[in-house]
C-alpha cells in the first residue's frame, strides 16, 4: 500500500511539474505579441508526444482571421530537410548515389570545371556553386523584385557560371543553389515533376497540409499572409512575387510539423532507416556540422540537431535534443518576431542547466608574452583568405571585417584577448600570425600579411572598367581628386572606394581583390560579397604599365611620342607640376620605333624607363632599358633581344642591379612567315646597374598580345 502511495505521488509531481512548464510557455508567448499582430505558432514535442501545440495571433489582418490548427504558413529555409530527405530517399532506393558528379543529371552546369562535383556537396554547402540570390543582388535586380522569378531561372543563371567559388569539399558555404539544383536531380532520377514526387512524398509522411510553392498567384488554403512593420508602427503585407521552392518557400501547418518531429523522435523504435540517417552526417563527408538540410552543432550546450528559416516576413525554427528526447518548432509570419529566440527560451524550460565543456586547443597556453601591443596592429588573412583588420580605437583593440562594425577585443593577458560579446571566443597574438580559439577545441590560424604603401601608380592603375561575363554585369572604378570611387549601373551616385591595402578595396559589403598578370598590371578584380565567393570581372580598358611617378611637387612621367610622317616614334620623359604642367622634358631614341611601358625610381635618386626599340639591338623589336639621373639626362640605354620581337613592359629593383619583365618571341622559321608559327613567352631579364645583362629566364607562354 505504501508503495502505491508513492507512485501516486510521482505522477501528481510529473503532471504538475509538466503544467507548470506548459504555463511558461503560455507566458513567453504571450510576451512576444498580442492578439492583433500577426501570427506565431508554437510546438512541443517531448518522448515521442506532443504536449504543446499553440497560435495566437492574426493569419490575415485584413480580415481579422486568426491563426489556428489549419493555417498554412512558410517556413523558408528550414524546408531544406525535406529536400535533403527526398534526395536521401532516393539514394535509399538507389536511383542516384549521394557520390554522383551532379553533371550526371544536369550536364549543363560547369561544363570546364574539372573537380568533380558531388550530390552531396550541394547537401552540406560544400559545393562552390555561388547563391544565385547573391548574384541577382550584385546585378541590381534582386529576387524580391523579379515577378514570377521561378527554379528554371535561377538555374539558367548558375549555368551561365564558368568556375566554382572554391573547390567542392574543401570549405563550407551556405548556398540556397544547391538545394534549387537537388530540385532538379529528384526529378530526373524519380521521372516525375519535383511538385508531383513531393507532394506524394508529404502524404506518405502523414503531412497532408504541407506543400511547396508553385505559383505565387495560386491559392494557398488557409494561409497566413507575412507581415513586417518597418518601424513606423504599421503594418505591411510583405510582397512575394516569385515561384521558387526546394531551398525554401514551403508551407505547412504547425500540426504537420509535430507529426513529423513525432516522426523523427519514434525513427528509433519503428526502425525507420531514412529518417534515422536524415539526422546523422553525411557519410564521406568532409565536414560533419551540416548535414541533410540540417545544421549538427551543439544548442544551448546539449547535443542537438536544428535549422532555422527567413524569407521576407515568414520565419521558423525548429530544435532537436536527441538525447532529452526533446523538440521545439516554432513559426511565423510577424517579422518583429524572431523564431531562433522564441525557440531556445523554450528549449531551456526542458532542458537540465548544462555548462560548456571548454577544451581550448593547446596553442592557447603558448600566446606570446613578450610582443608590445603595437606588433599585434595590421592586417591578416583567414584560412577562406578573409581580410581583417586589428585596429586601436580609444586605447581599445578593435577587430574589423569587411565594412562590418569593429569589434571591441578584452584584454585578459599580454597579448590574450577574448571578444567582447563572448568571453569564450579567445583571440592569442603570435609572430607573424593571429589564432583564434573556440571553446570546442577549434582553432583558426590567421596569418599576418605585412604592409604595402599604395603608390599613385596603384590607384591609377585601379581605373577602368570591369565586365563580369556571367553576370553581364560591368563597374567602373575612377581616380580623381585623389579620391577613387566606383560606378555600377543601378547605383544612384558613384561610391568612394577604401583601400585596404594593394590588392584589396572595399565599398558597402563587396570586397574587391585585385589580381594582377606577369607585368603587375591590374587585369582582374574578384568581387565577394555575403555567400558569395571570388566573382570575376576582366578589366577591359586601361590596361596600362606605369607610367607615371609621384614626386614632392608633381610627377614623372614617360610615354611614347610618333613623328609626323608616322615612320617613327620616341619615347618623351617630362617633370610636371601637380596641375599638369611641365617643369622640363627628355627625348630619347633612334630613327625608327622606340617606345615606351614604364618607368621606376632607383635607389641613386635617377629613374629607369622601360620600353621596346627597332632602332637599336638585334631583332625587329628588342627590349629597351634607358637610366637617367633626376634630371631627366641619359646616364646609359641597352637593348637586350634577339632576332625576332621581344618587348620589355616593366622592371624591379634588386640587390645587385634590375629585372626586366617582358616577353620574348621565337618562330619556327625566319624567311617562310605564311607557314610558320610563333610563340610568346614571358621573358625575365637581370641585369646590373649599369645595364648589362647577368642572366635571362624563359617563362610561360601567354597568348595574349602585348603592345
Amino acid at each position: 500500500m505504501k508503495k502505491i502511495i508513492t507512485l501516486f505521488v510521482f505522477l501528481i509531481s510529473v503532471s504538475t511539474y509538466a503544467q507548470d512548464q506548459l504555463k511558461k510557455i503560455d507566458s513567453i508567448v504571450n510576451s512576444k505579441l498580442s492578439h492583433t499582430d500577426p501570427g506565431l505558432f508554437v510546438g512541443v514535442v517531448k518522448d515521442g508526444k506532443i504536449i504543446y501545440e499553440g497560435y495566437k495571433g492574426l493569419a490575415s489582418l485584413q480580415h481579422n482571421i486568426k491563426v489556428d490548427a489549419n493555417s498554412r504558413s512558410n517556413i523558408a529555409s528550414t524546408a531544406k530537410q525535406f529536400t535533403a530527405l527526398m534526395i536521401l530517399n532516393l539514394a535509399l532506393e538507389e536511383k542516384i548515389s549521394l557520390e554522383d558528379d551532379i553533371r550526371k543529371y544536369l550536364p549543363k552546369l560547369y561544363p570546364t570545371v574539372k573537380d568533380k562535383i558531388k550530390i552531396r556537396h550541394l547537401l552540406n554547402h560544400t559545393s562552390g556553386v555561388r547563391d544565385f540570390y547573391d548574384l541577382m543582388s550584385i546585378q541590381q535586380d534582386p529576387w524580391w523584385r523579379k515577378e514570377g522569378l521561378d527554379n528554371d531561372d535561377a538555374i539558367e543563371l548558375l549555368e551561365k557560371q564558368e568556375d566554382l567559388a572554391f573547390a567542392p569539399g574543401s570549405r563550407y558555404m551556405y548556398s540556397n543553389s544547391g538545394y534549387t539544383l537537388l530540385t532538379k536531380i529528384i526529378e530526373v532520377a524519380s521521372g516525375e515533376k519535383f511538385h508531383d514526387y513531393s507532394e506524394k512524398f508529404f502524404k506518405n509522411l502523414g503531412m497532408k497540409n504541407t506543400t511547396f510553392l508553385k505559383n505565387y498567384m495560386y491559392v494557398i488554403p488557409n494561409q497566413a499572409l507575412p507581415y513586417s512593420d518597418w518601424g513606423d508602427g504599421v503594418w505591411q503585407q510583405y510582397p512575394m512575387i516569385t515561384n521558387l521552392y526546394g531551398d525554401g518557400f514551403l508551407f505547412t501547418s504547425l500540426k504537420d510539423q509535430l507529426i513529423y518531429e513525432q516522426a523523427i523522435q519514434n525513427a528509433n523504435y519503428n526502425n525507420n532507416v531514412l529518417l534515422i540517417k536524415s539526422q546523422k552526417p553525411i557519410p564521406n563527408s568532409e565536414i560533419t556540422s551540416y548535414g541533410f538540410g540540417l545544421e549538427l552543432e551543439d544548442r544551448l550546450n546539449h547535443k542537438s540537431v536544428h535549422h532555422s528559416g527567413g524569407t521576407g516576413s515568414y520565419h521558423s525554427q525548429t530544435i532537436r535534443f536527441p538525447e532529452e528526447k526533446l523538440t521545439v518548432f516554432v513559426m511565423s509570419n510577424n517579422s518583429k518576431l524572431w523564431s531562433g529566440g522564441i525557440a531556445d527560451d523554450i528549449a531551456k524550460l526542458f532542458l537540465p542547466q548544462k555548462e560548456m565543456v571548454l577544451t581550448y586547443d593547446d596553442r592557447l597556453k603558448n600566446v606570446s608574452n613578450n610582443m608590445a601591443t603595437s606588433e599585434v596592429l595590421g592586417q591578416y588573412l583567414s584560412p577562406g583568405n578573409y581580410l581583417i583588420r586589428i585596429e586601436k580605437k580609444d586605447e581599445k583593440l578593435t577587430w574589423r571585417n569587411g565594412n562590418n562594425n569593429p569589434i571591441e577585443l578584452k584584454k585578459e593577458a599580454q597579448n590574450l584577448y577574448s571578444i567582447s560579446y563572448n568571453s569564450k571566443i579567445k583571440i592569442g597574438f603570435y609572430k607573424n600570425e593571429l589564432i583564434l580559439f573556440y571553446p570546442t577545441g577549434k582553432a583558426s590560424v590567421y596569418s599576418k600579411i605585412p604592409k604595402e604603401e599604395v603608390t599613385l601608380a596603384d590607384l591609377e592603375s585601379y581605373v577602368g572598367q570591369y565586365y563580369s561575363k556571367e553576370l553581364d554585369v560591368e563597374f567602373s572604378i575612377n581616380y580623381t581628386d585623389e579620391k577613387l570611387s566606383i560606378s555600377l549601373h543601378g547605383w544612384d551616385d558613384a561610391q568612394d572606394l577604401e583601400v585596404l591595402n594593394r590588392n584589396e578595396l572595399l565599398v558597402f559589403d563587396y570586397i574587391l581583390k585585385i589580381e594582377r598578370d606577369q607585368f603587375n598590371r591590374v587585369t582582374t578584380i574578384l568581387l565577394t560579397t555575403n555567400r558569395v565567393l571570388n566573382n570575376k570581372f576582366i578589366k577591359k580598358t586601361n590596361l596600362v604599365f606605369q607610367p607615371k611617378i609621384k614626386t614632392k611637387n608633381g610627377s614623372i612621367n614617360v610615354t611614347t611620342i610618333g613623328s609626323r610622317g608616322g615612320k617613327s616614334s620616341q619615347i618623351l620623359l617630362t617633370k610636371n607640376y601637380e596641375n599638369g604642367n611641365e617643369i622640363w622634358s627628355q627625348q630619347f631614341g633612334g630613327k625608327s620605333y622606340d617606345e615606351a611601358s614604364s618607368i621606376i625610381d632607383t635607389s641613386d635618386g635617377g629613374y629607369l624607363i622601360i620600353g621596346s626599340t627597332s632602332s637599336y639591338g638585334n631583332g625587329n623589336y628588342d627590349v629597351y632599358a634607358i637610366k637617367v639621373d633626376k634630371k631627366g639626362k641619359e646616364q646609359w640605354s641597352k637593348s637586350y633581344g634577339d632576332f625576332y620581337n621581344e618587348y620589355g613592359y616593366t622592371a624591379e629593383l634588386t640587390k645587385t642591379g634590375y629585372l626586366i619583365k617582358g616577353t620574348k618571341q621565337n618562330c619556327s622559321s625566319n624567311s617562310d612567315v605564311f607557314n610558320r608559327t610563333c610563340t610568346t613567352n614571358v621573358w625575365f631579364v637581370t641585369i646590373d646597374k649599369e645595364g648589362n645583362e647577368i642572366s635571362n629566364e624563359i617563362l610561360e607562354e601567354i597568348k595574349e598580345t602585348y603592345n
